[in-house]
């Protein structure tokens, strides 16, 4: 079908890539712990939606640029984690409500802020742009006559199965969340915590190459 060659294959070599930590869960993570269920599957939809951004560029090419230009894609890798940064830094100062009641560490956002905030941190990673790039190739005959076609069966295969287990990862991380937001102190080590992760997985998206 389209030229797609291996399909299973696919499916459990794109589940073992899913449950592999990086930016995403982490992000997925710090939302969860600290703003609860609804979020966490803010954060997840808008993560999947900028997995979708990248089947569409790998799919049309647009992901050779970066690909190709050192220049691009360092300028994308920065941008990144500069906003990786940032929001580590912004949670880290956030200060808990006078009124006393559960402390948000991302500060009191709309769900459309959730959402584009989980688009942008995959959006503006270049190692995801890269890895559909060169990852869904390898499934898809030289000879298809519908490549296009088949890369974004294969991104949406691959965004459908990692969205179930981001949702997953935001369950219990929700789930969690409620024993640790009791008290105040657990709510500024949340806070500290998941700022430091922040800065720290920015920091590490800066220096790798």
């Amino acid at each position: 079908m389209l030229g797609i060659q291996n399909l299973w294959l696919f499916i459990g070599s794109g589940l073992l890539l899913n449950i592999l930590p990086g930016p995403d869960t982490f992000y997925i993570l710090g939302r969860s712990l600290s703003q609860g269920r609804r979020a966490g599957v803010l954060s997840v939809l808008g993560i999947s939606s900028g997995c979708l951004v990248h089947t569409f560029a790998a799919a049309f090419g647009l992901s050779a640029i970066l690909a190709a230009s050192a220049s691009a894609f360092m300028v994308v890798k920065f941008a990144g984690a500069a906003y990786l940064v940032w929001l580590g830094v912004r949670i880290w100062l956030e200060r808990s409500a006078e009124t006393g009641t559960a402390i948000s560490v991302f500060g009191r956002q709309s769900r459309w802020a959730i959402y584009r905030q989980g688009v942008l941190t995959n959006v503006l990673n270049p190692k995801v742009a890269l890895f559909f790039l060169s990852f869904l190739p390898q499934f898809v005959g030289a000879s298809s006559r519908h490549k296009i076609a088949a890369f974004l069966f294969l991104g949406a295969v691959f965004i459908f199965n990692g969205t179930i287990y981001c949702l997953l990862v935001a369950w219990f991380a929700a789930a969690v969340s409620g024993r640790l937001r009791g008290g105040s102190s657990a709510r500024a080590i949340v806070r500290r915590v998941t700022g430091a992760l922040f800065v720290g997985l920015g920091l590490k998206l800066a220096v790798s190459k």
